[in-house]
């Protein structure tokens, strides 16, 4: 009975994400472009249910590009309507269209000239005869088996105010480096980390020269502790890079002799090198797939900028 229940319920509730679709014409359009010449933020507002949806819709719109704030229209009637100021968008949604908080609030946004998106499923309420673009979020019943309870009609709005976001996304060409720069913590923080941000720089990278003896590449690579070390010239580009493998293995080859080279007869040539401004799950994908522990880090001259081991990936638990 009860898988019946989830049954009926997503049944409905992808229904009414499905009805949108038919519905989207010029007021969407419309909707777009004025949420992008928004000189201020987008203030999204509601009432209860709604309302935990345009918080969530404003957090969205602020995470993708668009600068946006949720104004709860019951505290904005009590000392916060100074939240809104010129050159803001008011995106306000309201199933019934009839809220009382919420046609009250239009009266100050409008003697501030701000445009009004509304999303509603009422296209004949005050809020949508007094708004600039309407976008029916309409569903033909709710989930609820009483047909009461706000269900399919806010996973429509919340669907629709995804579709704005993802729209105004692509209209201002936010990229992954925009994201990466509005998610600083968490996994998705971690995931978008830049090699820069990992990469091992300065005193602590170690470098040689082509023409140094075998004895102080050891040290150099001891002392730094990385495993490697990186071989350029006086401009500090890389020629080269000599790692505790390619040291096992010149010892094998030619033990008598091995101390006897310089970094330039030893080192590996033109070795796998990453620019800093890559991703570091980039980096982790370019060492498993060369089946290498450290990367090069250099800029588009080939000059050395630092080294990204595998033990600095582990750290953001991309594994």
């Amino acid at each position: 009975m009860s898988r019946e229940t989830a049954r009926r319920v997503l049944r409905i509730e992808a229904e009414a994400i499905a009805g949108l679709l038919e519905r989207l014409d010029e007021r969407f359009d419309r909707a777009v472009e004025l949420l992008l010449g928004c000189s201020g933020r987008v203030v999204v507002t509601g009432m209860g249910k709604s309302g935990l949806i345009g918080r969530k819709i404003a957090a969205t719109l602020a995470s993708t590009g668009t600068p946006a704030i949720f104004l709860h229209a019951a505290e904005a009637l009590h000392g916060d309507l100074g939240v809104l100021l010129r050159g803001d968008v008011l995106l306000a949604i309201s199933y019934s269209g009839e809220s009382e908080e919420i046609v009250a609030l239009l009266e100050p946004a409008k003697r501030l000239g701000l445009p009004v998106v509304a999303m509603t499923g009422n296209l004949k309420s005050p809020l949508a005869t007094a708004s600039d673009v309407v976008l029916d979020i309409s569903v033909r019943e709710e989930a609820c088996s009483l047909n009461l309870a706000p269900t399919a009609s806010t996973t429509a709005a919340l669907a629709m105010g995804d579709a704005l976001a993802i729209a105004l996304l692509e209209r201002r060409g936010f990229g992954v480096e925009q994201f990466a720069a509005l998610h600083p913590g968490g996994r998705l923080g971690k995931k978008l980390k830049r090699v820069a941000d990992l990469m091992h720089r300065g005193d602590d990278v170690p470098i040689v020269r082509p023409q140094t003896p075998m004895p102080d590449v050891i040290y150099e690579m001891s002392r730094k502790g990385l495993g490697m070390t990186a071989v350029v010239e006086d401009s500090r580009r890389v020629v080269g890079i000599i790692t505790d493998g390619d040291l096992r293995r010149l010892m094998q080859k030619r033990k008598k002799e091995a101390l006897e080279l310089t970094a330039s007869e030893a080192m590996t040539r033109h070795p796998v090198t990453i620019s800093a401004s890559e991703l570091a799950a980039t980096a982790l994908h370019l060492m498993e797939e060369r089946k290498i522990t450290s990367l090069l880090v250099t800029d588009s001259e080939g000059r050395l900028e630092g080294v990204v081991h595998l033990h600095d990936l582990w750290t953001l638990q991309l594994f």
